[in-house]
């Protein structure tokens, strides 16, 4: 018995020390992607004139498929590329890579909510960079990005945790607590 106790023990320690290096690459790649984001988004550029700020939902996404089926492709892609990498960063770094099943749609949500307000701080200081414009369809386009990275990785790497665990733990039943009779002879009023 005591085998198997120390067997689990151990499993549990390098369980434990996994998760932890995981969450230790997951704060290092996110600081550096943070980086190459401010760097790439709230650089001042030096043109000779910038467009209109657009603010109107997905007026600037009809405006790219107008450039034809290529540019327009790159476009969108960009604009769902930017954030994406957070929808698998932000659980890493948050250790809930482990949750029940049940729990997914709560943690996309989680998730997806982080990146729309990201999104949201980045636009707003690109307001105050020049040459830099504000578009709600970066948005748009940066918040499913990060929900379509997520639904992608996520998962598979929960699921290959989970394996990686081994079998569920089998705890005995245990009786009514020893309390319960105390707590029966007391009257209640409803």
């Amino acid at each position: 018995m005591q085998r198997i106790e120390a067997g689990h023990s151990a499993t549990t320690a390098t369980t434990t020390a996994i998760l932890l290096r995981l969450r230790l690459a997951g704060w290092v790649l996110l600081a550096a992607h943070l980086l190459l984001v401010g760097w790439l988004t709230l650089r001042p550029l030096d043109v000779p004139w910038a467009e209109a700020a657009n603010l109107t939902p997905l007026e600037g996404i009809k405006a790219d498929l107008a450039y034809g089926p290529l540019e327009a492709a790159r476009r969108i892609g960009k604009g769902l590329a930017l954030l994406a990498p957070l929808g698998v960063l932000l659980p890493l770094v948050s250790g809930r890579l482990a949750p029940s099943p049940s729990g997914a749609l709560s943690s996309l949500a989680r998730t997806a909510a982080a990146g729309v307000l990201f999104s949201l701080s980045i636009e707003m200081l690109q307001s105050s960079v020049p040459g830099q414009v504000v578009d709600v369809d970066s948005v748009l386009l940066n918040a499913v990005g990060v929900a379509l990275a997520h639904v992608a990785v996520v998962p598979a790497l929960r699921a290959r945790l989970r394996r990686s665990q081994g079998p569920t733990p089998r705890i005995t039943r245990v009786g009514l607590g020893p309390w319960t009779e105390v707590l029966s002879a007391v009257p209640r009023e409803y």
